[in-house]
């Protein structure tokens, strides 16, 4: 199947927040990109949706092939659409929000060069602008 459209058209991509609590600490799984754009940067496990999948299927992809995670849990949080969120062009984000009471071991895998579990309080610099959609997570609960 192949579209062509005499204008533009945004993509679309899924994001996951992966969140582990335990004895008060909460601790998010993050990938480290392999590719660019910010290649070396930490980032939320994600990519793009593919025309003949939903999204929560698409969410469940990417995090396997970016984590080696299956079988989670998945909330839709919200959506992100600023212009410039991503250098390589228009591109809109669904957030995906779950929550594990265990810490599964993770795979790197895909276009992810590593994964590794940080505690709320010491997060890195992230990619694209996972920093304010965390900033958004964390408010909303009240971590």
């Amino acid at each position: 199947m192949s579209f062509s459209y005499p204008y533009p058209r945004p993509a679309v991509t899924v994001d996951a927040a992966i969140f582990f609590k335990s004895a008060g600490l909460i601790e998010l799984l993050l990938i480290r990109r392999k590719l660019p754009p910010f290649q070396g940067f930490w980032a939320l496990p994600g990519g793009f949706v593919d025309l003949d999948e939903s999204l929560n299927a698409a969410v469940r992809r990417e995090v396997e092939e970016e984590t080696g995670l299956n079988d989670l849990d998945f909330a839709q949080f919200h959506t992100y659409g600023d212009p410039v969120r991503d250098p390589r062009h228009r591109t809109i984000t669904i957030v995906y929000t779950s929550f594990v009471s265990f810490k599964p071991q993770t795979v790197a895998d895909d276009d992810a060069a590593q994964t590794a579990w940080f505690p709320l309080d010491q997060l890195p610099q992230l990619a694209f602008d996972h920093n304010r959609i965390l900033d958004d997570i964390i408010k909303h609960y009240n971590f």
